[in-house]
Order: structure tokens, then C-alpha cells, then sequence
């Protein structure tokens, strides 16, 4: 019933959450094929509607037969036993260990839709989770503070991919000064570009073009240019582009030019630039510009952890949660959830506060101290021992975009 007007990860994920669901929903049988095989059968078969008809694998036969068999009858969902087995299952993993929170939580959320349809298909009277005391993992939404590089260590990253992948540069920069996300990037096109020549610019968003596989989207291709996430088709999102952003798409321009279509970013044979690409290439520069007590931390160890580090910065900079959500194309419940609990000095400000409730006098003592509302003026004086780690100083480049490095961060985020 979804499946046309689904995105293909979205057809991808409600696939494999199916998948994990239904071999709980059997009865003992003899002749019960490995898990591995009943996934690989309903994941890549019968719960995606191009394959359901291709020749299979008598392995992948034999498995949709068996389930075929020991399939439990609809109404015996409404008995509260088999929904939390059914339940439990999404627990767990292929080899028994416990799943993230997050993704028991949006497998759910499939099956919890799933039932709701037999309901309206008059196969269940009510949907069975609801009569069901289970409570599933919390799911954490704050982002990882120890995966948020500083300016001046995505800096020295940056300035090793210009030296590895120099056409990669711009790209890199376009996730971290403009908040791209990856599927973004990708499909940026120099008629989205407002560039004059110096200073700042614009970047105009019409689309996105994440990568899912050939097998769930309608194209036939492992691409499907997308609208914005989460917003109605033909949203526009304005990005304005700093100065240090603007010339590196000048410079990329002007060095690498295009893809026949206007792409500013292309695989080596000017096809789409693909995950496993950039992926090495950013691993490659993270471990050189950081060094190997860094790169052994979570920090910025993601392509994506680039947009983490800029949204931080902008809300910590600004504190405009709500221009910050509109330029990243995010909600503000999204960013302060998130991306709050990365701004510097409050908690300076709310221990002096209880200090001075607890004694008076020391108010005297921090009056002459300026205070704003992102925190104290010199907060750079006590930095975080963790965030405030500079970069690899063997590894990382005197200058970088025209400007020197400095060892440790400088501006919050």
C-alpha cells in the first residue's frame, strides 16, 4: 500500500523492519531454515514488490515456503503473547546482540503502521500494540559532543583533502560551512550557486539525491533525486555561503568545472560521487591532519559529523535556534534537542549563580566580571580538556585556506 509513494530508503528500511518482525510470528515447524536465510528471502524478496517476482535462489524458495506454512494466523495477533515476541524480536540482531535503541524504535513504528492497516482492512478489530505493556529502549537524540570538531581541526582535515583529493575540497565544505548533508552535496549544481565575485555567497536547495540501491528505487539506479528531507516537494532551502565557503567553490570551478548536468561534485567517470569515495578519502585525511590519538576518538569520524560541527557552531555563535533550523533545514524542536547541549558557558554561568546563592558574598567578588547571554566574555580561558585538543601538530598544514592554523579551538562548537 506504501510502496509507491515511498522514498527508496524509506521502501528499504520498511523492508527490513518487516523483515525482522515476521519470523517471529511463526509456529514451531520442522524444517526451519537459518534466521540469515529468512531475512535475506524477506528483505530482498517478498517485501519488495520488483523482486517478488525474479527468479530466486532454491535456498530463498525453499524459506518463503516454510514461511508460507508455519505463518501464524492473523487473529492470533490480538493474543498479547505473540505481539511481544513479536516485539521482543526487534530487540535483537541476527547474532542475538541487542539492537540501537533507535533502531527498535522505528521498526516499531513499521509494525505498529502494519497492524494499523489490518485494522482498516478489517483483519483486527484493534491494533494489538495498544493493549501491550512494553516499553521500548530510549533512544538518544542529542548529538555525540565528542564527535564536534573545532574550526581549526576541520580546517587542517580540509586542508589535507586538498592535498589528497583536491576536488573533494569544495565538497567537504559545502557540509560543514553550508550544514549540507551528504545526499545534498551530491547533487549541488553550479546553476544553485549565487557567487559574486568576492565575498559571500548563496546556496539555492531544490533536492537531494541520497544513495539507497538499485533495488528500491524506481529508476532502476542506485540514485533517485529526492525533494528536500522531510519537506513537500518542490521546497526551496537558502543557504548563505561564507566567505571561506565561496572561495573554495570559486576555486573549484575554476579548477574542476562540472559534470555534463551541472553537478559541481562527480565520481571519477562523471557519474554520481558515491559513499565509498568520499568515505576513504575522509578517513584518509582524518587520520593524517589529527593524528592517531585523535583519529581513535569519535571525533568528527563521519563525513555527516561535519554538518553536527557546523549547526553547533552556528547555534553557539548565534543563539538563533530558529534562523539555525531554517538554514539546516531542520525543525527548531530538532536543533535545540540535538544541538543545545553543545553551547559553551552556560554551565559557567549556572554554577556561578549557585554559588552565589549559596553565598552572598561572592556575587562582590564576580560583579566586575562581564557575563552575556552565550556565556562569559573570555570563556576561552577554561577551555574543555576533550574539545580544546589541538590537532596533530607532525601532520597538520601551517596554513590552510589562506589562513593559519592555530593549535587548539578558538571560536566555540
Amino acid at each position: 500500500m506504501k510502496w509507491p509513494r515511498l522514498a527508496p530508503h524509506s521502501r528499504a528500511s520498511l523492508a527490513d523492519a518487516l523483515a525482522t518482525v515476521t519470523p517471529a510470528l511463526t509456529r514451531p515447524a520442522a524444517g526451519r531454515p537459518p534466521a540469515s536465510t529468512l531475512r535475506a528471502a524477506l528483505y530482498r524478496h517478498a517485501f519488495n514488490p520488483a523482486r517478488r517476482a525474479t527468479d530466486m535462489v532454491p535456498a530463498v524458495a525453499r524459506a518463503l515456503g516454510w514461511l508460507a506454512q508455519a505463518s501464524l494466523p492473523v487473529t492470533q495477533l490480538s493474543d498479547p503473547r505473540v505481539t511481544r515476541a513479536a516485539l521482543d524480536a526487534l530487540m535483537l540482531r541476527l547474532d542475538d546482540s541487542r539492537a540501537a535503541a533507535a533502531t527498535v524504535a522505528r521498526k516499531r513504528a513499521v509494525f505498529h503502521g502494519a497492524l494499523g492497516y489490518a485494522v482498516k482492512l478489517g483483519l483486527l478489530d484493534a491494533n494489538p500494540l495498544g493493549q501491550v505493556r512494553w516499553t521500548a529502549p530510549a533512544a538518544a537524540t542529542a548529538v555525540n559532543l565528542q564527535a564536534v570538531a573545532s574550526p581549526a581541526q576541520v580546517r587542517a582535515i580540509l586542508a589535507v583533502v586538498a592535498r589528497l583529493r583536491p576536488e573533494l575540497a569544495a565538497f567537504f565544505g559545502c557540509m560543514y560551512y553550508a550544514a549540507l548533508r551528504p545526499e545534498e552535496a551530491v547533487a549541488v549544481r553550479q546553476t544553485d550557486l549565487i557567487l559574486p565575485p568576492h565575498g559571500r555567497g548563496k546556496l539555492i536547495l531544490t533536492g537531494a539525491c541520497p544513495r539507497t540501491g538499485s533495488a528500491w528505487t524506481g529508476t532502476g539506479t542506485p540514485y533517485e533525486l529526492r525533494g528536500l528531507k522531510h519537506r513537500p516537494d518542490g521546497t526551496v532551502r537558502v543557504v548563505p555561503v561564507p566567505s571561506a565557503l565561496a572561495g573554495l567553490l570559486r576555486q573549484h570551478l575554476r579548477e574542476h568545472g562540472t559534470a555534463p548536468d551541472g553537478r559541481l561534485f562527480r565520481g571519477a567517470r562523471g557519474g554520481m560521487l558515491s559513499e565509498s569515495v568520499y568515505g576513504r578519502v575522509w578517513h584518509a585525511a582524518r587520520r593524517a591532519a589529527l593524528g592517531p590519538d585523535l583519529a581513535a576518538t569519535p571525533l568528527a569520524r563521519r563525513p555527516y559529523d561535519l554538518r553536527h560541527a557546523a549547526l553547533s557552531l552556528w547555534l553557539n555563535a548565534s543563539g538563533a535556534p530558529a534562523e539555525v533550523a531554517v538554514r539546516a533545514g531542520n525543525s527548531v524542536r530538532v536543533v535545540q534537542d540535538v544541538y543545545a547541549h553543545c553551547m559553551d558557558g552556560r554551565d559557567e554561568i549556572i554554577s556561578r549563580q549557585i554559588e552565589d546563592a549559596l553565598d552572598p558574598d561572592s556575587g562582590i567578588r564576580h560583579r566586575s566580571r562581564c557575563v552575556t547571554a552565550s556565556g562569559v566574555t573570555h570563556r576561552s580561558s577554561c577551555p574543555d580538556p576533550v574539545r580544546y585538543m589541538s590537532v596533530n601538530d607532525a601532520a597538520r598544514p601551517h596554513v590552510a585556506h589562506g589562513r593559519p592554523v592555530s593549535h587548539t579551538r578558538t571560536v566555540p562548537g
